[in-house]
Formats: C-alpha cells, sequence, structure tokens
C-alpha cells in the first residue's frame, strides 16, 4: 500500500481532464478548504454514493494504561465522522474492479465545468 498525496490526485485529474494543473490544484484545494469551513460551521456534508462527513462529539471517559494499569482521565473532544457511501463500499469490496475502471467522462465534464465557472467567477484570480 502507498501514500497517495494531494498533488498526486491533481497530477491524475490534470491528465485526465485535460485541464492544467494549476487550475485543478486550485478547484481541489477551494474543493477541500469549503470541506473544513462546513464541518466547523456544524454542518453535515453528504456525498451521494461516497459518504458523507460530519462532527461528532466525544464524551469524557475513564480509561486504563494497560501497562502501568493507573486509571486516566480522557476529555471529551469533538472528531469529523466518515460514513463510507453505497459506491465507494461497492468498489472497496471489488479492489482489482476500481484499479481497471475508466474514468468516465461524467468526472472529466464536471472537471471542464468548474474550471469554466471559477474563470468566469469574480474575484476568482489567482492566489
Amino acid at each position: 500500500m502507498k501514500t497517495v498525496t494531494k498533488k498526486d490526485l491533481v497530477d491524475r485529474i490534470a491528465d485526465q481532464s485535460g485541464q492544467k494543473r494549476v487550475i485543478v490544484k486550485r478547484i481541489v484545494q477551494t474543493f477541500l478548504d469549503e470541506i473544513i469551513t462546513e464541518l466547523g460551521l456544524g454542518n453535515r456534508l453528504e456525498f451521494r454514493d461516497f459518504g458523507v462527513f460530519e462532527l461528532k462529539d466525544r464524551k469524557p471517559r475513564q480509561a486504563q494504561n494497560p501497562k502501568t494499569m493507573e486509571k486516566v482521565h480522557v476529555p471529551g473532544k469533538r472528531t469529523v465522522k466518515f460514513k463510507v457511501g453505497r459506491l465507494m463500499k461497492d468498489r472497496l469490496l471489488k479492489p482489482r474492479a476500481m484499479e481497471t475502471a475508466p474514468v468516465s467522462m461524467s468526472a472529466a465534464t464536471l472537471a471542464n465545468n468548474s474550471t469554466q465557472s471559477m474563470a468566469a467567477a469574480p474575484g476568482s484570480g489567482t492566489r
């Protein structure tokens, strides 16, 4: 198993969509920033068939250090929960199918349309 970085994904999307890497990088970063913003506002993000991101508050609890058997207080915290969607679940159960699956035209078309929208939007200049 290897680690795939944001740069790796940007490169793949740029190659598959025919868009410039700079544009794809801006779109991907904006997408990630929006996820963080919405979660920060307490909103739930649902990507049909992919999955759902939502905040979950964990209650404080007592734990035990297995080496010393000492009781330890673990404070409550807020965390992000991701529930896997149906399409991802199906693909992960058949990993070979995902490796050989062709890129859908709708993904390339979406990237192209998003790029055109960003270019036309006011204030969408290079950061």
